[in-house]
């Protein structure tokens, strides 16, 4: 097995795509053990007959449409016209904006391409100073990952075993705090700025153009957190309305011309998921029969006595995962390994969850290998040493709300304890 795994970490270094890894790794950990390697193939049926995976590939679908219309723009024209002249009403509306749609896209790196060379000229037309609005931009360009219909938290859910529902509703109140935070320094930071004499869009043709995909996130959050529906048929409910909406009602997409190159687009997006997630189960699975998750436990028992310093180990070490893997990736392969710790430290695994998922968010803008700084510096033209500097307040705001988040298990246990009554 160790020559073999040195073999796979050279094709790992070499580029070999991920999902080929974990594959590798699963099936030669099972020959060292004698077992059948078809178990590796038996992983994926039993992954193809998860019923809560039908989620992913309709919210990857959802997302896609959204990003391929124009809604980005109809939402920016009336944030703009309704917010655009209080002080610090653009900037908290743009990171509401840009949580909305991550938490539709699932990928905080679409959210920054999408609507950050929108939002970052117009920024900068009404007042706002250049490195505010970068690191506004690149910091919350993954801040709505813990609100309906996020990929990650589904996946997680999946992964963890753990009901997607309950997720959900665990990382309503994380969520919110995120969102307060960041806009509340973006409200002080901005009380007195100058403000440059722009024309606005009138507030109500706004709001009436941007309708259709104002309706949206009300019905999925409200379906979910209501319990009128579950994630995978919020996931229905999504495709299908912005399907009809960007096709056919507002034709931002045409059926013929537009849409299939959207869907295959998608499923490209799908497939790599499920592989990944695939290979990965089938990997975890070889780890539990070898024991490995225990004997990292052990190790980590005897090093750790506490739980308050397990968890600033687990918070340290989950945000240098954050700058260097992506997120589906992350989960699939780290949540494993880890879960087990915390739940041996008395960390429940829906709070662990939320906690993992926050640390990633975080991990997305953090120096000095950040995915969203990279992007960001990609799309605004900007040096990476200068977003660096402009993210930093952002990151310090987000990193207290992440020990709150950690050490007050009750922001996320005591809704969903609210909700199931």
């Amino acid at each position: 097995m160790s020559f073999g795994f040195v073999i796979i970490l050279l094709l790992a270094f070499a580029g070999l795509p991920l999902f080929l890894i974990l594959s590798l790794l699963g099936i030669s950990g099972y020959i060292s053990e004698g077992l059948d390697p078809a178990i590796y193939f038996s992983e994926l049926m039993r992954l193809a007959s998860n019923h809560t995976l039908t989620a992913i590939p309709l919210f990857t679908v959802a997302g896609y449409l959204l990003a391929e219309s124009k809604a980005s723009e109809r939402i920016i024209r009336l944030t703009q016209s309704g917010f655009g002249k209080i002080p610090g009403g653009l900037a908290v509306l743009t990171l509401v904006t840009m949580a909305i749609f991550t938490a539709f896209t699932g990928a905080s790196g679409i959210t920054i391409v999408a609507l950050g060379g929108l939002l970052f000229p117009t920024l900068l037309k009404s007042g706002y100073k250049e490195r505010f609005s970068l690191g506004l931009l690149t910091s919350s360009g993954s801040i709505g990952l813990l609100f309906p219909p996020s990929l990650p938290i589904i996946i997680y859910g999946v992964v963890a075993e753990v009901s997607i529902n309950k997720m959900f509703i665990g990382g309503l109140v994380p969520g919110i705090l995120l969102v307060s935070g960041v806009s509340l320094y973006a409200v002080l930071m901005n009380r007195t700025h100058e403000k440059v004499k722009i024309s606005y869009e009138p507030f109500l043709p706004a709001l009436r153009d941007a309708a259709w995909e104002l309706a949206l996130p009300i019905v999925v959050i409200g379906g979910i957190y209501g319990g009128v529906f579950t994630a995978t048929e919020a996931a229905a409910v999504s495709a299908g309305y912005l399907l009809i909406v960007e096709c056919f009602i507002i034709r931002d997409i045409h059926p013929i011309r537009d849409l299939p190159r959207v869907l295959s687009e998608s499923a490209i997006m799908i497939g790599a998921i499920l592989l990944i997630l695939g290979s990965a189960l089938a990997l975890i699975n070889y780890l539990i029969y070898a024991e490995i998750p225990m004997i990292i436990l052990e190790w980590v028992k005897s090093v750790i006595s506490s739980r308050v310093m397990f968890l600033i180990s687990v918070n340290i070490f989950l945000l240098i995962v954050g700058c260097l893997m992506d997120i589906f990736s992350a989960l699939m392969v780290i949540v494993p390994l880890v879960l087990p710790m915390a739940i041996a430290y008395d960390v429940h695994p829906i709070h662990f969850g939320i906690i993992f998922l926050v640390n990633l968010e975080i991990g997305y803008s953090t120096p000095p290998v950040g995915l969203n700084l990279f992007i960001a510096s990609h799309r605004f033209r900007q040096p990476i040493l200068k977003l660096y500097r402009a993210t930093l307040p952002f990151l310090i705001i987000q990193l207290i709300i992440l020990l709150i988040i950690t050490y007050v298990p009750e922001l996320v246990l005591y809704p969903i304890e609210l909700f199931s009554k």
